[in-house]
């Protein structure tokens, strides 16, 4: 699990309160124990820190945490050893760590010297030591007189070295949500883009039928190791020349050690160069011992095509081992090649030592951090050390000695030799077109380091988060780089291992109390050199990125802190990738369905900001460094690394610094603004698509409003026309806004007037009369008495000219219709005035 940021905020003393401490009991143990309050409902308070499946074992109260002066309660559980602050109720992350980071524990006893006045002249403080393999040393003190330290030393005992490695909590806790697809498929993927076929995608059924053997020109991939029965630590599938048949390959495994054959790692797309890895030949004492199928392939791996012909290209065989080294192995069968034996090759050593070297130089950094900290493991700051006169004071030739200090642990020299040798090997594939064949002893550790960090170097892709990780599980995991052996953990044959409780060899005293604080008699030592195989190998790997990411800040997409986040996930083994030393070894203990993928937490944790998330490089610019880093000799003097190197022993200085901060708080603000910008731009193509609606509905609303215009105006000319027709036969027209329409009329002048109701049909949009609708016209007619239409002229052309005055008046189908104007007063019979019906085309001269 990633630890979160050291925050020594509840005890961290200034300069004048650890002077005046010094001048007392000298360091922490001036607190008056029986102060502390021992809370002993604390424990289910804790209850809410624990993680899925995590329990507590033991705990102890009253617990100080000599490194800040803070009391608390200590738990150990099945996971981690946390601790809990009294004051606070919060955890104190630098007094919790995982398990599997602990690198070594003891009991110690400290005696200090007590004030003059007092009887007794000397006091001893129960202290236990835990030094971590994230570089941190943690001492906790213990109430006297209580069982409590021996209760939390049996735990740790018990719980940081289980028998089986199915008791780790990795396994206890399940997959969770953090689910962990097979690795051999991204395995598969991974080589398909080397290959140049990323258009073809692995399946576990190809990998089942076994159809994954594709090829290019030069190279394929071999199924040979399916069964691991080539080599029990190669991947099941390899990328080998493609003219060296599975045969041959078979043969050439004799010759090497543990039959970790040369094969492809990485070739370049455009000129076919080749990253090759494999592990020391079996040449001999004598350095005579040959074998052709071994010479063949390595021949094959310089192999290129020139205008469709086949040539040779010039090979380096890179030697990890000082040349020693190389010599002294050969008197176990080991040895390094002849370049008289492999044509065109050339053999350089690199110097680079071995793991046990790495071990210690790793200790004495550690050591040297505790020394020379803000706040070191006896509570004391570096500037107060010995009266405050050792560091920055009078004497400041102590602080060129620390500086020294800091030289001889070695460190950096080592972090240094792998970044000049990955980027010699880069640069020759890179500006000589050569191919480069990579090994050390084993092949696994020298070897993944150069390889892999060359290969960051030579393609971006690596650089980028699903590159890096395909990069770690091609050269780390499938490769077999011992994790279970380098970090500490118990293997697949199930035989228990043992933490070693004192201190590496080396200049430094490991002790978390220094001379001024008084003796310091170690305990239960229970010391065990079985742990011969422990070493930071792959931590040393990552600090050498993070020095790339210090060289090429635009060059990466992931940060520092995500770098540092990662390393304390390997660590901690919460999560399965990093179990075991083999990928064969992790098939059959069923890691992949059984415990959580670390890939999958880290992607998790970075969606819940997105890139805004510390994990990303706010300086990221992938069109800047798009192809390869090569960084020249002048630029490698690595430093060391402040976020992981620092973040115990010098907190405020292990920060990202103020220039990061400021430029993250900006990047956050700006993503925050851009969020609000785009939702300001959605809702303005909301309103403007509710605009376009509104005037769709306007337009729609003015062509019905049109319509009814003319619909008006015609019914209009409509009913001018009947009331001149009407009027013309002599009746009274009145015209009402109801929905009939009402007749009146009169025989006589004495009778009373009749009402006739007529609904006029309403016409429809082709100008067909609807016959069920109403019209809003009402027409109120007055017919006067046959006298008077009688007596009027139109009455009197009408009973002239009508042939059917004795029958009946047909108008208006009669010819006097057509008489005069368009229509000519007559005299009506009222049920043909019923049947009256008017066409538009009585009104076209109106």
């Amino acid at each position: 699990m990633a630890a979160p940021r050291p925050r020594r905020s509840a005890s961290v003393r200034d300069p004048s309160d650890g002077r005046k401490r010094l001048d007392g009991a000298g360091s922490w143990d001036a607190l008056e124990w029986t102060k502390i309050p021992v809370t002993r409902s604390i424990s289910h308070v804790g209850l809410e820190f624990l993680l899925e499946a995590e329990r507590v074992v033991e705990e102890g109260h009253g617990v100080v945490l000599v490194n800040t002066d803070e009391a608390g309660t200590l738990f150990v559980t099945n996971f981690r050893l946390l601790f809990l602050s009294d004051g606070t109720r919060n955890i104190v992350s630098l007094g919790t760590i995982p398990l599997a980071t602990i690198e070594r524990f003891n009991k110690m006893v400290v005696k200090v010297q007590s004030a003059p006045r007092q009887t007794d002249k000397s006091s001893s403080r129960r202290l236990l030591l835990i030094i971590g393999k994230d570089m941190r040393i943690i001492v906790f003190g213990f109430r006297p007189q209580t069982k409590q330290r021996r209760v939390i030393f049996d735990a740790l005992s018990r719980c940081t070295k289980p028998a089986r490695i199915w008791d780790l909590y990795a396994f206890t806790c399940g997959p969770s949500k953090f689910s962990n697809p097979n690795p051999k498929v991204r395995l598969l993927n991974e080589y398909f883009r080397l290959l140049g076929k990323g258009f073809h995608c692995a399946s576990m059924r190809m990998i089942e039928d076994g159809s994954f053997t594709l090829s290019n020109d030069l190279l394929r991939i071999s199924d040979t190791n399916s069964n691991y029965t080539t080599c029990q630590s190669y991947p099941f599938a390899l990328i080998v020349p493609k003219n060296i048949s599975d045969e041959e390959v078979i043969q050439a495994s004799t010759f090497r050690a543990r039959c970790r054959i040369p094969v492809v790692s990485w070739c370049h797309p455009g000129t076919g160069a080749v990253l090759a890895r494999s592990s020391q030949p079996l040449v001999g004492l004598m350095m005579n011992m040959r074998s052709n199928a071994d010479e063949k392939l390595v021949a094959a791996l310089c192999t290129q095509l020139v205008n469709g012909k086949s040539s040779r290209r010039k090979l380096y065989i890179a030697d990890a081992r000082p040349r020693k080294n190389a010599l002294a192995n050969g008197a176990m069968g080991g040895g390094s090649e002849s370049s008289s034996n492999y044509f065109q090759s050339e053999i350089v050593f690199f110097g680079i030592d071995n793991i046990h070297a790495m071990r210690e130089s790793f200790a004495r950094l550690r050591d040297y951090l505790d020394t020379h900290g803000a706040a070191s493991s006896d509570g004391m700051s570096s500037f107060l050390r010995h009266g405050g006169w050792t560091w920055g004071g009078r004497n400041l030739s102590s602080m060129s000695a620390s500086v020294s200090t800091l030289g001889d642990s070695g460190w950096l020299i080592h972090v240094q030799s792998v970044l000049a040798g990955s980027a010699w090997i880069a640069a020759r594939v890179a500006l000589e077109s050569a191919s480069v064949l990579v090994h050390c002893s084993d092949g696994w550790d020298r070897t993944s380091q150069l390889v892999s960090l060359a290969n960051l170097m030579l393609d971006p892709y690596y650089r980028t988060f699903t590159g890096f990780q395909a990069l770690v599980e091609k050269d780390w995991l499938a490769f077999g780089h011992p994790f279970s052996d380098r970090v500490g953990m118990p293997s697949i044959s199930g035989t228990s291992f043992e933490l070693t409780r004192q201190s590496s060899t080396g200049s430094f005293s490991s002790s978390p109390m220094r001379q001024s604080s008084g003796s310091l008699t170690p305990q239960a030592s229970n010391s065990s050199h079985a742990q011969t195989n422990y070493s930071p190998i792959f931590l040393q790997w990552v600090d050498c990125v993070s020095q790339l990411l210090r060289m090429y800040p635009f060059a990466f997409e992931f940060s520092s802190t995500f770098l540092v986040d990662f390393l304390d996930c390997v660590l901690s083994c919460r999560f399965g990738n990093f179990l075991c030393n083999s990928e064969k070894e992790r098939l059959q203990c069923g890691v992949y369905e059984a415990c959580g993928c670390l890939w999958a937490y880290l992607a998790d944790v970075r969606s819940s900001e997105g890139s805004s998330h510390a994990h990303y490089n706010l300086f990221y610019d992938p069109l800047k460094h798009n192809g390869r880093v090569l960084p020249p000799a002048a630029a490698l003097a690595p430093t060391l690394w402040p976020q992981f190197h620092l973040r115990w022993a010098c907190p405020s200085e292990s920060q990202a610094g103020e220039l990061e901060a400021e430029s993250r708080h900006m990047a956050i603000k700006f993503s925050e603004l851009q969020k609000a910008k785009e939702a300001a731009e959605k809702k303005a193509k909301e309103y403007s698509m509710a605009m376009e609606t509104l005037n769709a509905e306007l337009r729609n609303e003015k062509q019905v409003s049109s319509s009814a215009m003319n619909l008006a105006k015609r019914a209009s000319k409509e009913s001018a026309a009947i009331k001149r027709a009407i009027q013309s036969l002599g009746c009274r027209v009145n015209f009402t806004s109801s929905v009939n329409c009402s007749f009146d009329f009169e025989s006589n002048p004495t009778e009373t007037p009749q009402k006739y109701m007529h609904s006029p049909p309403r016409r429809n949009s082709d100008g067909t009369m609807g016959p069920e609708d109403k019209s809003d016209l009402s027409v109120s007619i007055t017919v006067v008495s046959e006298d008077v239409v009688s007596s009027s002229p139109l009455g009197r052309v009408c009973e002239t000219l009508c042939p059917l005055r004795n029958g009946g008046c047909r108008w208006p189908d009669a010819a006097c219709a057509q008489l005069g104007s368009q229509f000519v007063g007559l005299k009506a019979n009222f049920d043909a005035f019923d049947r009256l019906s008017i066409y538009d085309g009585y009104f076209q001269s109106e």
